[in-house]
């Protein structure tokens, strides 16, 4: 019984082996297709100009990008 025991665990260690050392080979893609950046877009403040992400920026009635309240309230710088 204890060989049947030991014939199993080196046949089940000698499979781990095997299939932990095999590579997996990934078929080529296009480039650019489907590759996640994690950019997010960015969006100028329409007081300072400081570049600031898209969703964090606050907005006035007509859709202008600020990055604050403070900026939001005093407008677009005037040249």
């Amino acid at each position: 019984m204890a060989k049947f025991l030991l014939l199993i665990a080196i046949v089940a260690g000698l499979a781990l082996w095997l299939l932990k050392g095999r590579k997996r080979v990934e078929p080529p893609r296009a480039p650019g297709a489907g590759r996640d950046t994690g950019a997010t877009a960015m969006v100028a403040c329409a007081h300072c100009g400081v570049h600031l992400p898209r969703p964090d920026a606050s907005y006035d009635a007509e859709g202008l990008p600020y990055c604050g309240e403070p900026h939001r309230v005093a407008g677009p710088r005037r040249p």
